[in-house]
Formats: C-alpha cells, sequence, structure tokens
C-alpha cells in the first residue's frame, strides 16, 4: 500500500479515534484535572492538530486514482447533498443537543423542523455529504477521509444519545422518546420553510464554491 495512504489512514483514525476518546471515556477524567476551560482548550487543541494531519496527508495522497462512477455517481451525490443541507440548515433552531442554557426546555417541547426527520439533523448531514463523496468513487484519499468523517458523524450522535441521557437525564430521555435517530425522510418537505430555502441556498452556493476550492464543478452547476 502506498506509504501516503497509510498516513493518510493513520491521521483520520487519529481525528476520529481523539473525538470519541475525548468526548466519551476520557471526558469525566480529563475535566477533572484540567478543568472545563482546561479541556476545552485541550480538546481544541487535539483536534485542530489532527485535523491538520489529515488536510495535510490529503494532500500529499494520490488525486482521482479510482475509475469514478460516472455521470450516475455524478446524479446520485447532487440528490444527497441536497437533504443534507437541508438538514444543516435546520439543525441550528431549537437544538437540544447544542450547549446551550435553553437545552432542557427545547428537549421537552414537541418536535418541530428538521427534528421531526430525526434528532442528529447536524450529524446526518455530515453523514450524507460524506456519502455523497464516496459515491462518486473519485479517489482513494477520498473514499478514506469521507468514510472517516461518515463514522465520526453517525457513531457519534448514536454515542452522543447515552451521553446527553447521562448529562440532561429525563429531558433528553423524553426527547429520544418523541424524536428518532434513524431519519424518517418521509417529513422531511414538513420541516417548515426556513430550512428548506435556507437548505436549498447552501446547496447551490456550498457546489457553485466547489470549483474554486476544488477545481472540480459539482451538483447542478455540472450541467450548467
Amino acid at each position: 500500500m502506498n506509504g501516503d495512504i497509510i498516513t493518510l489512514i493513520a491521521a483520520n483514525a487519529a481525528f476520529v479515534g481523539t473525538h470519541f476518546a475525548m468526548s466519551h471515556p476520557l471526558r469525566a477524567p480529563l475535566v477533572r484535572a484540567l478543568g472545563a476551560n482546561g479541556f476545552q482548550i485541550a480538546y481544541t487543541l487535539v483536534s485542530f492538530a489532527t485535523l491538520g494531519w489529515v488536510y495535510l496527508a490529503f494532500i500529499a495522497a494520490p488525486p482521482a486514482d479510482l475509475p469514478g462512477s460516472g455521470e450516475a455517481g455524478w446524479i446520485a451525490a447532487t440528490i444527497i447533498t441536497l437533504p443534507a443541507m437541508i438538514l444543516l440548515a435546520g439543525s441550528f433552531l431549537g437544538n437540544p443537543a447544542l450547549p446551550t442554557p435553553m437545552a432542557e426546555a427545547q428537549a421537552r417541547a414537541e418536535p418541530k423542523g428538521v427534528f421531526r426527520v430525526t434528532r442528529h439533523p447536524m450529524m446526518w448531514s455530515f453523514g450524507l455529504w460524506a456519502l455523497s463523496h464516496m459515491v462518486l468513487f473519485w479517489s482513494t484519499r477520498t473514499m478514506i477521509t469521507a468514510f472517516a468523517m461518515g463514522v465520526l458523524a453517525l457513531v457519534g450522535a448514536k454515542l452522543q444519545d447515552g451521553k446527553k441521557a447521562t448529562l440532561m437525564g429525563d429531558a433528553w430521555r423524553e426527547w429520544s422518546r418523541k424524536t428518532s435517530y434513524w431519519p424518517r425522510w418521509g417529513q422531511l418537505f414538513s420541516v417548515g420553510a426556513v430550512p428548506l430555502v435556507a437548505g436549498t441556498v447552501l446547496w447551490l452556493a456550498g457546489s457553485w464554491l466547489h470549483l474554486w476550492q476544488a477545481g472540480i464543478p459539482a451538483g447542478v452547476w455540472k450541467w450548467f
């Protein structure tokens, strides 16, 4: 196996592994040792350091070394990213998973917006983003990194349920009973105008920027 690919695998494993470790089994002892602020600083530094390693390893790995999935892959990726952006756009409105003083009240409220689809809209948006890149079958480096980010998002969301149940108790358990980890796609177009419009704008803008950032036309802009 190419040495640059091995390095990329190690970098992604470090990024995902440290996130899981510091968010779950190591969180409590690190908070006791460093204090809440110290832990947050350490978490941020480790995250940026390992993400930087992923970036450097990614650009060093061979680009476009796989045959690709052709037009069908581009169509699938374009379709997959639309619900991803809708979920992302709505995930900031009334999300009890975010560390805000309103979290408990939000967890006890009736789900609305994208939370009718899933209680982890942000994480599922990242997971769908990862899937949209994998279906292109464009390069080994993309497959590795997208897979790692998808695992981080979707396994992380499942682990978050346990952590939030411990931290928030009955409020989170009530939220879990009213919502679903797995997306209820039939609810996607009943999330309201704001997520639908904002998500569509993000979808169009993000795919347009893809050309300038990656040098590859993506989304509907590939055909227009």
